[in-house]
């Protein structure tokens, strides 16, 4: 028995030492080097890139209050479409106490000029019917009287206007309704009823009542880089894609390229604009972000192998091609022309017809398909 055990054993020793051999032989073995092949292809070259941005109005305004004071009410809200002079928001008025002191000083020197002018015309009048006067002074009383009545008049509207925001001769124009100064949709309205807002100044932008922009004009804004822009001009056509709309494509056309550079992580990029036509019915929001294709160069019916079948030297291009079948099988090293790429063909213009086979670069064989 334990002669056999040893027999067992050493049969097992001499298969390992056997198969480790012939493993050790197999992978010394060069092997065997293949390659990818490609018949030149006759079709279209494009070179394209791509320019992220966004979708945005061409005209988005600001709406801001004529007076300072208090939202009272806002009788429209983000998404409604307004024509332009339509009201979205009543303001209550909180007046200038320097404003209102200096408008109610007005009115009471008004009144005391007025007084002392019906005064005046009256004791002129009486003097006129007595014929102790001529025509000339009582007309000029009479134009003194009219003219404090219309300055009277005019500072009470003043003192109205300041401390209520609308007086009774401007009543349709009333400071306090803050109107949409464009036709649009309204994108946001960022205050409240109760909240404080001021007027535009020499001092401050004012508060912002309602964003409103033409939702029919849009605009694809982004950057290019500086290596590309040289290829561009106005009116290139481009293709605007939305992916947050199922990847919806819109047809659009260049119309800006920045004369100056924006410094954007470390690279010098230029600002693009494009004319989007927009679909009827596309509901397009402001801020979308997109992608827009651009054409930069094209070859009509051009002879073109794979980029990855090119050998660059210097200046130089080269292909190898396919001479013989089997084991007879060589590569020819030839120089070639090469035009237009885009990325992945490249144009062969000279040294290489569409009838002969190129050689692409290796097959790198699949290590854990070998091994299972």
């Amino acid at each position: 028995m334990k002669k056999y055990s040893k027999l067992i054993v050493a049969a097992i020793v001499a298969l390992i030492f056997i198969g480790t051999f012939v493993f050790l032989w197999k992978k010394s073995q060069p092997e065997e080097v293949v390659y990818n092949e490609f018949t030149p292809k006759v079709e279209d070259v494009r070179k394209t890139t791509i320019v992220t941005g966004k979708i945005e109005p061409r005209n988005e305004v600001n709406v801001k209050p004529q007076v300072s004071g208090i939202i009272t009410q806002i009788v429209k809200e983000a998404g409604d479409y307004v024509q332009a002079g339509e009201i979205i928001a009543r303001v209550k008025v909180i007046p200038d106490m320097a404003q209102l002191s200096s408008a109610e000083s007005r009115v009471r020197l008004a009144q005391i000029n007025l007084a002392q002018a019906r005064i005046d015309f009256q004791r002129e009048d009486e003097l006129f019917k007595k014929e102790l006067v001529s025509a000339d002074e009582f007309e000029k009383k009479r134009q003194a009287l009219q003219q404090a009545q219309q300055e009277k008049a005019a500072a009470d509207d003043n003192l109205q206007v300041i401390r209520d925001g609308v007086s009774k001769s401007n009543a349709k124009a009333s400071s306090t309704l803050v109107r949409s100064t464009i036709s649009g949709i309204i994108l946001d309205i960022p205050v409240k009823v109760g909240n404080s807002v001021i007027l535009s100044n020499t001092f401050n932008d004012g508060t912002t009542i309602a964003s409103v922009a033409n939702m029919n004009d849009l605009i694809f804004r982004g950057n290019i880089d500086e290596t590309e822009v040289g290829q561009l001009v106005q009116g290139m056509p481009m293709k605007i894609t939305i992916g947050a709309l199922q990847d919806l494509s819109f047809d659009a056309a260049l119309e800006y390229i920045s004369p100056k550079a924006v410094e954007s992580n470390g690279a010098n990029q230029f600002e693009i604009k494009a004319a989007v036509r927009v679909l009827k019915d596309s509901k397009i929001r402001s801020g979308y972000s997109a992608n827009a294709e651009i054409e930069l160069a094209n070859v009509k019916q051009a002879l073109t192998v794979p980029e990855s079948a090119i050998e660059f030297k210097g200046d130089s291009t080269f292909v190898y091609v396919v001479k013989g079948q089997g084991k007879d099988k060589t590569y020819e090293q030839r120089r070639v022309t090469t035009g237009l790429s885009d990325g992945i063909n490249i144009e062969i213009k000279k040294g290489l017809s569409a009838k002969e086979t190129v050689r692409g670069p290796k097959i790198v064989k699949d290590t854990d398909t070998e091994e299972q």
